[in-house]
């Protein structure tokens, strides 16, 4: 592994700066966050993430392929999280989130995926250097996820049958009729749980779940740990911003997730022949481009032809 301390250095500030800045500055107050604004983070973050591939690529210890590595991982993550987009839309539906307390729920709930995400990827990146063959079970996963994706009903949300709702409702007392914007209050001396908090809940559920899909396509593409930890990362930070972006809008894309399924089923074969052939990264970049564009001119066609309205 590359000494790439310098760069976690740059990467942590950029984060920190930028994170802060989007959660403290400029949207501190209460309300949802307007599309103009959420339009206006979702290109700085994306442009952030670009700049620092750009970084990358010009100054980091093999860096052309370490950019085009994190280009393609950033992109497969991106990509992957706008169909987690769907998910979220349900969960805010499902347990009645106001409009004005889902940028809290879904700040919270980004901190927390960050945390589990670099966990999993650790794991994940140490279990392969330990047991190589794990790839090919990684890569059956993937060929599964892909054929989930483009051929499987959409998943609905019950929450009642939720673990973590479940584990919730066991040790806490839960307050149902509650309309602020708290995750636990105090009432007659006992702590209850809000529903702000049972979404908190089934949005982690679902990053884990999710988790399973997206580490595997990112490890498939390299075995660094800083690439996939940054373009992760990247991915994750701007999904705030994004969800208020294309909230509205999101039925539009109908046809990106079949877009993500190839991509699901290429890195999944990828990842079980690299032993007998390790297709270029290069390659793998343009066809993770391709599948994304082609999938979104196909949905805006389609919609143009059979506009929905909501």
């Amino acid at each position: 592994m590359h000494n790439h301390f310098v760069f976690w250095v740059i990467f942590v500030v950029i984060i920190a700066v930028l994170f802060y800045i989007d959660l403290y500055v400029t949207d501190h107050r209460k309300g949802k966050i307007g599309v103009r604004s959420s339009l206006i983070w979702s290109g700085i973050w994306i442009l952030t993430a670009l700049a620092f591939n750009l970084i990358i690529f010009l100054f980091l210890e093999d860096g052309k392929i370490k950019g085009i590595e994190f280009l393609a991982g950033y992109l497969i993550e991106k990509s992957l999280s706008v169909d987690n987009l769907f998910v979220f839309i349900m969960i805010f539906g499902v347990m009645g989130i106001k409009d004005e307390n889902q940028p809290h729920v879904l700040k919270w709930g980004i901190i927390s995926a960050i945390v589990l995400r670099i966990i999993f990827i650790l794991i994940g990146v140490t279990i392969i250097s330990l047991f190589h063959p794990i790839i090919y079970i990684f890569g059956l996963i993937l060929l599964y996820a892909a054929y989930k994706m483009a051929f499987m009903p959409e998943t609905t949300i019950d929450y009642k049958n939720n673990w973590l709702i479940k584990l919730a409702s066991r040790y806490f007392n839960i307050l149902t009729d509650y309309n602020g914007s708290r995750f636990f209050v105090r009432n007659n001396k006992k702590t209850f749980v809000t529903q702000l908090f049972l979404a908190l809940l089934l949005i982690e559920s679902a990053d884990i779940v999710f988790a399973i899909d997206s580490i595997p396509a990112v490890i498939a593409i390299t075995h660094d740990p800083f690439i996939i930890i940054t373009s992760n990362i990247f991915a994750i930070l701007g999904l705030r911003a994004l969800y208020f972006a294309l909230a509205g809008i999101i039925e539009i894309f109908s046809y990106l997730k079949y877009g993500v399924a190839v991509i699901l089923a290429y890195v999944g074969i990828k990842m079980i022949i690299s032993d007998l052939y390790k297709i270029p990264t290069i390659i793998s970049l343009a066809i993770i481009l391709i599948c994304i564009i082609v999938s979104i001119i196909i949905s805006l066609v389609n919609y143009r032809k059979n506009p929905t309205t909501k």
